[in-house]
């Protein structure tokens, strides 16, 4: 008896996928821009800085039905001229959602716990710590395709949703109104 064939995803294309690599080492980004390329992304553009990066984030995602858009941003941590913390800050505080909900990657060789917090609390989707590898570089990217998170705004932060395990709420009950409760009194307004 045969076992049953687990029927295989098709793989999609990242051709038309748009990525920013804002990085202030050549060689470095000229790696990332490989790795990337190898995905089989064609659309890869340079930034040697934060502040080069917005000009490009702005250029390309000011009008939200441009066809150029930048799809994802990898950054690096320390750059002259803005540094990643500055460039993830400014996407998320962006007024145009083109810009806002882009998704970014901090990939830097100075990702300590404290750096890695303070760039998931600033909005980044993931972090990768230099030397990356090929492997390291796709699955980053293809996690963040995957697996989107909801975007959260609080009165301190706004981007994806910080937490990984989705739990079970141990405590007490206290919300004035069930979720369908507040679909229904949406709908009367």
């Amino acid at each position: 008896m045969n076992a049953p064939k687990q029927k295989q995803k098709d793989p999609y294309s990242l051709k038309s996928f748009r990525v920013l690599v804002a990085d202030d080492y050549p060689f470095m980004a000229d790696l990332m821009t490989s790795m990337i390329r190898e995905l089989g992304v064609e659309h890869i553009l340079l930034a040697n800085s934060g502040a080069e990066a917005k000009e490009m984030v702005m250029m390309f995602n000011a009008d939200p039905g441009s066809p150029n858009h930048i799809d994802m941003v990898i950054t690096d941590w320390l750059m002259p001229g803005g540094d990643g913390d500055e460039l993830i800050r400014w996407i998320r505080d962006s007024k145009k959602d083109a810009i806002k909900f882009l998704p970014v990657v901090l990939c830097s060789a100075y990702t300590s716990e404290e750096i890695v917090t303070i760039a998931r609390d600033s909005g980044a989707n993931e972090a990768m710590v230099k030397p990356i590898s090929a492997k390291k570089m796709a699955d980053r990217i293809l996690h963040v395709i995957n697996h989107p998170r909801p975007f959260i705004k609080t009165p301190n932060f706004f981007g994806p949703d910080r937490r990984r395990r989705l739990e079970k709420y141990k405590g007490e009950e206290r919300r004035v109104m069930k979720p369908d409760e507040v679909k229904e009194t949406h709908e009367r307004l």
